[in-house]
């Protein structure tokens, strides 16, 4: 536990790291890379170049001191980040290098003003969120290993077929080599996967893209530009090929509750919104699926729900397409709004309300809710929040689809 005057050091110099936190974490991530280069598998080396997880960990470190008096308002995000390592396969011998190296950056960037009493501090601070994250993690690890079907570590897999659902997402079918049946994941959930590629160990986490199956799981993964776990999938990974796989985590999940159900999704944040969709659509659940992309060629799973539609009368579907090709017949142009969104959703507005996709999407439905009033208990988002930055970084060794 820190102390008063730990406490009083770390409030006092707030205002410092916050002014130079691009520099600290710009000083971060090339000294542990040079230091301990066998942390790099866990890091999104995409995102490094494009300066998103240097970003995220300023915002995550100025976040967890701003609430190191109250740290009961970590609650949520705690959990989020134990999940995200938990599927990556963080250790608790991971913690010490994150730290060793943070305190490093906050000395060479603060200088001076770095003395060793501010530093000691910050290593108290930073000591005390590692221990709370282990003892989560180890809970996680431990209940992931006892349930049926379920297990700690990596478990190999095999592809036993790939579809593509658009121009840019295809799914990967794995069942276990083992043939032992598999845990029952919660819709919403996500695997990590372990590739060697060109010699090189990558980790990366994807969303279970199905209901949950005893055979089997199901990742559907999008091709990016300059994404080397993606393009390899896409390119490289065929019908026989194994691959290893931890167990499915994360508390993105659907809730019991009996109000109707509204999945909201953008680009590939179908994937998971799709799991819960085929798990659920049987229920009689009252459903409303709303999916916004760039065109039909994008459009993943656009067949498989136009067919689930047809057959559940307590299902109805939505698409917005922003640049739709000729032919193309989408229930709305352009981008959602508040307006399209009150005119698909109930009119007392009493539902549970899921939604994932890019951030910039995620951004613009959070206003929406808020306009229409939809209240916040009701409303279920992973990757957006106060303190969304904190599972991507500073104590995060990892991540990234």
């Amino acid at each position: 536990m820190l102390n008063q005057d730990q406490i009083a050091i770390i409030n006092a110099t707030v205002p410092a790291v916050k002014a130079h936190a691009r520099d600290i974490t710009n000083c971060f991530y090339p000294l542990m890379f040079a230091r301990y280069p066998e942390v790099k598998r866990y890091f999104n080396h995409t995102n490094q170049i494009q300066g998103t997880q240097r970003e995220a960990l300023a915002n995550a470190v100025i976040a967890y001191a701003g609430n190191i008096e109250r740290l009961e308002a970590l609650g949520d995000a705690v959990s989020l980040i134990a999940h995200k390592h938990c599927s990556l396969g963080i250790l608790p011998e991971h913690y010490p290098i994150v730290g060793e190296c943070l305190l490093a950056a906050i000395s060479d960037v603060l200088g001076d003003a770095a003395t060793e009493e501010v530093l000691s501090a910050w290593g108290a601070a930073y000591e005390q969120l590692a221990a709370i994250l282990i003892g989560v993690e180890e809970t996680i690890y431990e209940q992931n290993q006892q349930r049926l079907g379920g297990w700690r570590g990596e478990r190999a897999f095999r592809l036993v077929d790939r579809v593509e659902e658009s121009t840019l997402i295809t799914s990967y079918y794995l069942h276990p080599v083992d043939g032992e049946p598999l845990v029952s994941f919660l819709p919403g959930q996500y695997v990590g996967v372990v590739l060697h590629i060109h010699g090189e160990e990558i980790r990366r986490n994807y969303s279970l893209s199905d209901a949950p199956d005893k055979h089997g799981i199901r990742i559907s993964v999008k091709r990016e530009p300059d994404g080397v776990v993606s393009n390899y999938l896409h390119e490289h990974f065929v019908v026989g090929d194994e691959i290893a796989v931890t167990a499915p985590c994360g508390d993105f999940v659907l809730d019991d509750s009996q109000r109707p159900l509204v999945l909201l999704s953008g680009g590939v944040g179908i994937t998971p919104t799709i799991s819960m969709l085929n798990t659920c659509v049987t229920s009689g659940r009252e459903i409303i699926f709303i999916h916004a992309a760039l065109n039909s060629q994008v459009h993943a799973f656009r067949d498989h729900v136009a067919e689930l539609s047809a057959r559940y009368d307590n299902l109805k579907s939505f698409t917005i397409y922003d640049q739709a090709l000729s032919g193309d017949t989408p229930d709305a142009k352009g981008y959602l709004s508040a307006e399209l969104l009150a005119q698909w959703l109930p009119e007392n507005r009493d539902v549970e309300l899921y939604f994932l996709g890019p951030k910039p999407f995620m951004q613009a439905v959070s206003g929406f809710v808020r306009e229409l009033k939809i209240p916040e208990t009701q409303v279920h988002y992973e990757f957006f929040g106060p303190l969304q930055e904190l599972h991507a970084d500073a104590v995060d060794m990892a991540v990234g689809q």
